[in-house]
């Protein structure tokens, strides 16, 4: 099966069973596919702005209205040093000068809602952005963002709330050259909920304590989530698709990563969810299929005291469903299923995961029996492939993952066990029974 359908595949697979078990009948997609303006109109007797230097006069003056609302196409850059709620009438468009930033928040308890915000300017250094905010108890609803190097950046702003927005990233295919298109710097406490990104770098979540992320899609960029010193942060019911990485976590603890679908991080780097030096971690119910690597952790935990739990997940269709770059002690791999991958488990380095604490997971190329019919296989289930060892130690053979001379490799080992001698993984209680992985 060529690899773009295999990927569709896979998407329709996650987003029935998506849908199916959510209380409401709708998925993660749909929930954030109403993001962007509401198109609600305006209170009865509202009299709209409808000239910039009238709007920018307004909102200077610190005995101005405490709501404003705009109507028409304004254009200019515009700061807010006061509480206020600005909406938009139905097709309000506040467009920028091209030399910075369109919107700058420097103030508490602001409201920014139902606009169409475009054309920020293009220096990196000053992260020219559509919305830039700096204060407490922001909000920002129903924005939509074109036309921007980076879309909403949060730097500085706690208990801050990023909602229904739709982020639409430039067309440059270098992705490094794009700006993120949400991004919580130092922004503890902070929300971003029901929004779409597509075509950006990033949504990004650095330094940020307690960050919420939920029910959100982030299509064609780089990272979908890239967490860094992001500590008791949360992600879940949100679809990662087509993106190069769909989420990263670096030096976090307590990281909850809980009902997403990660799905076609393709190439090289391709990886759906990965961990690098965290600690504390939980990953549940979570779909990883059709990646290059569906999970990838690299010294996660980094102490035993501080364990790693990835339990209830489906990994289903990647290359490989799970690469260790160490079999960490601390490591707890329980309930997931693993089905139609490549490769089950890589360890580079050439190690192992004898440490890690495996057992009660599925895996669809388990060639053992269930005798008395639990459910759970009589005999372990184990990683010991040559095809992995020649791949380890010769890299360039990795182009052959998939074919059938591989397959001839492994069909030989397992033939003759003792040419695949080292042992990668163990689950003594392998479960030989499919079972139901749902996405809330």
């Amino acid at each position: 099966m060529k690899r773009p359908l295999v990927v569709a595949c896979a998407l329709a697979i996650a987003t029935a069973s998506a849908t199916a078990a959510r209380s409401d009948g709708t998925s993660p997609s749909a929930a954030a596919s109403t993001s962007g303006p509401s198109g609600r109109p305006l209170a009865r007797g509202a009299a709209p702005v409808e000239s910039f230097e009238v709007l920018e006069r307004l909102v200077a003056d610190p005995a101005g209205p405490a709501e404003i609302a705009v109507a028409g196409t304004l254009r200019g850059d515009l700061v807010i040093k006061r509480p206020l709620h600005l909406r938009g009438a139905p097709g309000a468009v506040l467009e920028g000068t091209g030399r910075g930033t369109v919107i700058s928040v420097q103030a508490t308890d602001v409201t920014v809602e139902d606009l169409v915000v475009r054309h920020s300017g293009r220096r990196h250094t000053t992260e020219d952005s559509a919305i830039k905010a700096a204060g407490e108890r922001v909000a920002i609803r129903g924005v939509r963002v074109e036309s921007s190097l980076f879309g909403i950046s949060l730097a500085a702003c706690k208990a801050c709330l990023v909602e229904r927005a739709h982020v639409i990233g430039g067309d440059d295919d270098d992705t490094e050259l794009r700006g993120d298109g949400i991004k919580l710097w130092e922004s503890h406490d902070s929300i971003v909920r029901k929004s779409r990104v597509e075509r950006s770098r990033d949504l990004v979540v650095w330094y940020t304590r307690r960050a919420l992320l939920e029910d959100n899609v982030v299509v064609k960029s780089r990272y979908g989530s890239h967490f860094m010193y992001a500590h008791d942060a949360r992600v879940r019911r949100s679809r990662f698709e087509g993106n190069v990485v769909g989420v990263f976590v670096m030096y976090s603890s307590r990281v909850h990563v809980e009902g997403n679908v990660l799905a076609g991080a393709r190439g090289a780097a391709g990886v759906g969810l990965g961990f690098k030096d965290s600690d504390a971690v939980e990953v549940r119910g979570n779909w990883l299929v059709a990646n290059t690597t569906g999970s990838y952790l690299d010294n996660t935990p980094r102490s035993p005291a501080e364990p790693v739990t990835v339990a209830g997940n489906v990994l289903g269709l990647n290359d490989v469903a799970l690469r260790l770059h160490s079999g960490s002690p601390g490591l707890h791999l329980t309930g997931n299923d693993f089905r139609d991958n490549a490769t089950m488990v890589e360890v580079d380095g050439g190690g192992d995961a004898l440490q890690v604490d495996v057992r009660g997971n599925r895996f669809s190329d388990y060639e053992g029996y269930d005798l008395d019919g639990d459910g759970v296989g009589d005999v372990p289930y184990e990683v010991k492939a040559l095809s992995t060892q020649l791949t380890e130690t010769k890299p360039s053979l990795k182009f052959f993952h998939g074919t059938a001379a591989m397959g001839l490799v492994d069909s030989v080992s397992r033939a003759v066990p003792v040419l695949a001698s080292r042992r990668l993984l163990l689950d003594p209680a392998p479960r030989t029974t499919g079972f139901e992985v749902p996405i809330p």
